[in-house]
């Protein structure tokens, strides 16, 4: 098969698997052919080339893998893309068949694309970076709605079959919990670099029982005990992120930490070993490991204890190369974001690893008093503190690198959120700007904009995203303005279509697209936005607001399933937009659309359509973002305000042609202790009215008290927040007036067209690629 072509490999792959051509295959048949016959492509032995690659690999540790749909991608990187486009106009197929194929949906938002991306640039950039995580059953959830209410289904991203990866049976390896033993399967799907010329390992691992079914127990006619293993061990991967609102739905969480950290430590130790044996001298040399937040850290105590019970290397030996192999990505500053495990818990499902982590602590108390750290002043930092272990002190600990995410997110680690760690070990930390891959999120999802770039500066952007600078020579060029312009309308149009397609809602593609599409979380503020589209109604209606631009505001969010709060917010926006619907004095200036099932590939169909891009967090909240970064690189302005990679987005592009609005972080330091929103919303008669919809009958919440607990939120507080923690009513005004100001300054067409083009010029700084060579050069050292 290796000496055929690619078209020919797909279509003999049908005829053998299935009987049929390619005319009249179904997609799930035509996506195992065209995957499989780019998997001969590839050749079977990526994997052993990734894991046995000359030099340092750095390996990534992950939760979350949010790869989407991977059969395009690979397409394109591997040069076959044109074949396929080829193949399937010449058998009256639509290129876009595979639409329909679920996401690889094995994450839940930024952290989990940025891995992707990630993987993506390693392998482009020739370093070799394998990646390491869980294989999930079912992903995140699938979401739909009903009566504008979020709900969840099992999303079976597999159904399809899962034809970009292998089973390593060869690999398995057996994790051991408390009570309960389970194997480890590894499968390894190809990460390919652009240009095919260098292929690099997405390692998954399934949890599988030691014994699949108890015949005799079957024999006995005791049915649910002969598969009892099975079930407790497909528990471990069937889900991303458990409700973990009880100590059953805990332990299950740490348990899946441990067990893709314990399988890829041993993993790596056993093919360090096949080329140096018991000589762990040069480890540090073979290997970086990079954990992605605190999810993996439990590896640190674990690579411990393989490293001493296993190897028989002493505590000091095995610490110090614990310390310069492991680095830590710090991906927030929330306090409920940084892991901590109440120790029973943590001794009920691993206790053999809570001595090491005991050995840690015990390492940290000599270190501070060698340091000189008063004994007062040394509780803030124990790992084990008050019945918790704390995994982000560890992870700092016990690491030569900790590093944020974007400049300001770094700032205030160092500042604020770590300042007495930065104040310790100053050296340790470092910025690194999140990125994107320009090859998925430009060359892919929006490939009317990538030709007309390569026709205007060449196609060097595709490898090195500086490259789109040299369009800015062409920024006062009216017909290049226009031509890009005439792209917006295209993509547009294409998100119009498939939004009616898709949720049967029709939106005019002439309006204004003002996009929001995140997690669902109080700190991004997506009930910020839905009292700023309140206001600009009720402006319209009174007469307020004289002159607007019919804008479409579109959100795309998923609630985490035990949110209550978040899940409020989706219902009210749906009821927000339901209003507008049914209101004919608006309905020709204002429409809310919230998508459903918000994913990586609606994400590619949203992303080149907007005008504006919504990145609203409240200052000092969102470590970096990568949703913005793609926003900008397809031609939209960034209303937001000054947070994450907001302030370098600006510092590129020029907060001349951005929106930046709101309290800044050092502003919010200084009104924190005495914020009273009541006063706010007592004072101002529009902040009132808009707040006053959650609780005066304007909308309907179903019986289920969403509506006033928001409310509440806002102006009582809770027992774990103080009333409007995130400042909404203090950044209404001056938002509104800055979503106004947009809205004015689209009137005219071309300058608002300028302001994006030269966001897309200026774009160059956010590809993952240059995030990666720093990683590489700076924490790696490869």
């Amino acid at each position: 098969m290796a000496t055929k072509t690619f078209k020919q490999n797909v279509t003999e792959i049908l005829k053998l698997d299935y009987g049929k051509e390619i005319k009249d295959a179904s997609t799930v048949e035509l996506y195992n052919a065209v995957s499989k016959a780019a998997m001969t492509h590839i050749g079977r032995d990526f994997n052993e080339q990734a894991m046995h690659a000359e030099g340092k690999k750095a390996c990534y540790l992950s939760a979350e893998f949010l790869i989407g749909r991977m059969v395009y991608n690979n397409l394109l990187n591997l040069g076959l893309f044109n074949q396929f486009s080829e193949l399937m106009t010449e058998n009256g197929r639509d290129i876009r068949v595979f639409e329909e194929i679920e996401d690889a949906a094995l994450g839940n938002g930024g952290l989990g694309r940025l891995a992707a991306c990630f993987l993506d640039s390693g392998a482009t950039n020739g370093i070799t970076l394998n990646g390491y995580g869980i294989r999930y059953k079912y992903g995140l959830f699938k979401q739909y709605f009903e009566d504008g209410f979020q709900k969840e289904t099992a999303d079976d991203w597999m159904k399809a079959g899962d034809p970009w990866s292998v089973r390593k049976e060869e690999d398995i390896v057996v994790v051991e919990f408390k009570g309960q033993s389970v194997k480890a399967v590894p499968y390894d799907s190809p990460v390919i670099g652009y240009g095919g010329k260098k292929i690099n390992l997405l390692r998954l691992w399934q949890a599988e029982p030691m014994e699949e079914f108890n015949f005799d127990l079957f024999n006995e006619q005791q049915y649910d005990k002969a598969a009892k293993d099975k079930v407790a061990a497909e528990a471990i991967c069937s889900l991303l992120y458990p409700n973990d609102s009880t100590d059953a739905g805990k332990k299950l969480r740490l348990k899946q930490q441990y067990f893709f950290s314990s399988a890829t430590i041993q993993d790596i130790i056993r093919t360090y070993k096949e080329k140096y044996g018991s000589d762990f001298s040069h480890f540090a040399a073979e290997y970086a490991v990079q954990l992605n937040d605190t999810h993996p850290t439990v590896a640190i105590p674990e690579f411990l204890r393989l490293m001493m019970e296993k190897e028989k290397l002493t505590f000091a030996k095995a610490f110090k190369l614990a310390k310069e192999v492991f680095a830590y990505t710090n991906h927030t500053i929330m306090a409920e974001a940084l892991e901590k495990w109440s120790v029973p818990l943590f001794k009920a499902v691993i206790p053999h690893v809570y001595k090491y982590v005991t050995m840690l602590q015990k390492a940290l108390v000599k270190e501070l008093k060698s340091l000189g750290i008063p004994e007062e002043e040394q509780k803030r930092y124990d790992i084990v503190d008050d019945g918790l272990i704390h995994m982000a002190r560890m992870a700092i600990f016990a690491t030569h690198s900790t590093n944020g995410v974007a400049q300001l997110h770094t700032e205030i680690l160092k500042n604020d959120a770590l300042n007495e760690w930065y104040k310790l070990y100053p050296e340790r930390f470092n910025n690194k700007t999140n990125g994107i891959t320009q090859r998925r999120w430009l060359a892919l999802a929006n490939m009317e904009l990538s030709g007309f770039i390569t026709d205007k500066i060449g196609n060097g952007w595709i490898t090195d995203l500086d490259n789109l600078k040299k369009l800015e020579k062409f920024k006062d060029d009216a017909a290049v303005i226009k031509q890009f312009g005439e792209i917006k309308k295209i993509k547009k149009r294409q998100l119009a279509d498939f939004i009616y397609e898709r949720e049967g809602v029709k939106i005019n593609p002439d309006f204004i697209f003002d996009i929001q599409v995140k997690r669902l979380h109080e700190y991004k503020r997506q009930l910020l936005n839905a009292f700023s589209i309140l206001d600009i109604y009720f402006g319209l209606k009174d007469g307020r607001i004289k002159e607007f631009q019919p804008t479409a505001f579109i959100f795309g969010a998923k609630a985490a399933p035990g949110y209550f709060r978040a899940k409020g917010i989706i219902k009210y926006i749906n009821e927000i937009g339901k209003m507008i619907a049914a209101d004919p004095e608006v309905k020709d200036k204002l429409q809310v659309v919230f998508v459903q099932n918000y994913n990586v590939s609606y994400a590619e169909k949203i992303t080149p359509a907007a005008d504006v891009s919504e990145q609203i967090s409240t200052a000092g909240t969102e470590a970096s973002g990568t949703g913005n970064m793609k926003f900008m690189l397809n031609g939209a302005v960034t209303l937001g305000t000054y947070d994450g990679a907001n302030v370098e987005i600006v510092a590129e592009a020029g907060e001349e042609n951005n929106y930046i609005f709101g309290a800044r972080v050092e502003d919010i330091a200084k009104i924190s202790d005495s914020y009273d929103p009541k006063k706010l919303y007592q004072k101002n008669p529009r902040i009132k009215k808009v707040v006053d919809t959650l609780i005066d009958g304007t909308f309907d919440d179903g019986g289920t008290g969403m509506f006033k607990e928001l409310y509440d939120a806002l102006l009582e507080g809770a027992s774990w927040h103080k009333p409007d923690h995130y400042y909404l009513l203090e950044d209404l005004i001056p938002y509104v007036e800055a979503k106004l100001r947009v809205n004015a300054d689209y009137a005219d067409t071309y300058e608002f067209r300028r302001k994006c083009f030269i966001n897309t010029a200026n774009a160059g700084k956010f590809s993952s690629d240059r995030t990666i060579r720093d990683y590489a050069l700076d924490v790696w050292h490869i």
